[in-house]
């Protein structure tokens, strides 16, 4: 038996229609009219010590967020974090890497994920991953709609935020904080560099291939039909690999573009019109 490419389009339509059944995903309302968006992994350079440019954390879950997550409790905001000297000090312990810019923590806190490039003292770069490990259990808010609704920018772009934090400096605490969820990171080497982070449901993303949904509406592990058009156009065989804090409601998914730079500007341009259809074996019932 050959197994199935899913890089075929002609082979995915014929075993799609002969052996699944398509449901069309709606709202309560009826409505079948949803939001498409995409992310991606970055990859940035870092250093597993603070030293010479490297001057903003990373960090591992602390114990008084654990605790706190076991009580059903929320902890504190990102304005919080920062600014609170009892928390930094239970902080200083868990960081397990360094960055060169405080937006690069920002674009990692929204992504969830990222490659870590780091010299070794025999000048070799290590390839390391860092993961989502935990949050703060608050509520994620868009950074770049803050500085969209301030005025401050145009471009709702990381290049576009970039630029207007050096031209308002004095906004920039604020446009940080604007977004009360923090993350907090797992680090492992990167052994494998074919193999995407893993999404919530425990595999490793595909590029062009899996998706972030709403578990309450959609369950993990199933395949979709994705049709979108805007600034790309989608007719294509999706998975629901993982979830995110952004991502709500049935008709919502979260398109994941890969790794790096390029990857970044695909996952950048798309915010567009979205249907979805979940695909089921013949004679089943959603």
């Amino acid at each position: 038996m050959r197994p199935l490419s899913l890089s075929d389009d002609q082979e995915q339509r014929i075993w799609i229609l002969t052996q699944l059944q398509a449901f069309s995903v709606e709202t309560s309302d009826g409505e079948d009219n949803g939001l498409l968006t995409s992310y991606y992994e970055p990859v940035f350079k870092a250093s597993l010590s603070q030293r010479d440019s490297f001057n903003y954390p990373i960090y591992a879950p602390p114990p008084s967020l654990v605790a706190s997550k076991k009580l059903g409790q929320a902890w504190f905001s990102r304005k919080e974090i920062e600014t609170s000297p009892l928390l930094q000090k239970e902080l200083q312990s868990q960081i397990i890497a360094w960055l060169e810019d405080p937006l690069e923590v920002m674009i990692l806190h929204v992504q969830g994920s990222a490659r870590l490039q780091i010299e070794s003292p025999n000048a070799q770069a290590l390839e390391y991953r860092v993961g989502f490990a935990a949050s703060n259990d608050l509520p994620y808010q868009s950074m770049a709609k803050w500085m969209l609704d301030q005025g401050l920018t145009k471009d709702a772009s990381w290049a576009g935020i970039k630029s207007a934090l050096q031209t308002n400096p004095d906004k920039e605490k604020d446009a940080y904080w604007s977004n009360p969820r923090y993350i907090f990171f797992t680090l492992s080497p990167l052994n494998d560099t074919s193999k995407g982070p893993k999404g919530s449901w425990g595999k490793p993303l595909k590029a062009h291939l899996s998706i972030a949904v709403d578990p309450k509406s959609i369950p993990l592990g199933l395949p979709l039909w994705l049709s979108s058009e805007g600034s790309t156009r989608f007719q294509q065989l999706v998975l629901s690999e993982d979830t995110g804090n952004a991502i709500n409601g049935s008709v919502r998914a979260d398109y994941f573009a890969g790794t790096g730079a390029q990857a970044g500007e695909f996952a950048n341009k798309i915010k567009q019109n979205l249907k979805l259809w979940v695909l089921l074996p013949r004679n089943a019932t959603p």
